[in-house]
């Protein structure tokens, strides 16, 4: 056997995946993308909610620790930035947020807040949701201080 003859029959044992090998292959990726990519994306909008609830819940204790100071909750009108920002209330002793800065909701909109009192206690904080309008199911769904007590 000639060093040609080996070489050729080398290259005819190692050949690549045929095109229907591929198309098997990128069919079967899709149909697992297919079939876990809604249940991955099905939990986004369940972590936002979360992460509304648990920030709403930070901003309560922020205000607890305000009021202590200062002896009242902060009013509607400065909203929650008395939080972070020096007011002319004696005793303010902030800021009682560790970011320096109120942070928007998870969709991108800032907390609603009434105080003194609130509809539903001494003071409510809620955030619209994924829509950004009252009321909604699911992601959409209103995320409140008094939901989560």
């Amino acid at each position: 056997m000639t060093r040609r003859t080996q070489w050729s029959a080398l290259v005819r044992h190692q050949a690549g995946f045929s095109l229907i090998e591929l198309l098997v292959v990128i069919i079967i990726l899709g149909l697992i993308a297919g079939l876990v990519g809604p249940r991955l994306f099905g939990r986004v909008g369940q972590s936002k909610q979360a992460t509304a609830k648990a920030q709403i819940e930070l901003f309560g204790a922020a205000l607890d620790q305000y009021r202590l100071d200062v002896g009242a909750y902060p009013a509607a009108g400065g909203g929650l930035q008395a939080l972070v920002q020096p007011s002319n209330a004696p005793n303010w002793n902030g800021p009682y947020l560790k970011k320096h800065a109120v942070p928007l909701d998870p969709w991108g909109n800032p907390y609603q807040y009434k105080c003194c009192p609130g509809e539903h206690g001494d003071y409510d904080i809620w955030s619209y949701g994924g829509d950004g309008v009252p009321g909604g199911e699911g992601e959409n769904a209103d995320v409140a201080s008094w939901e989560s007590k």
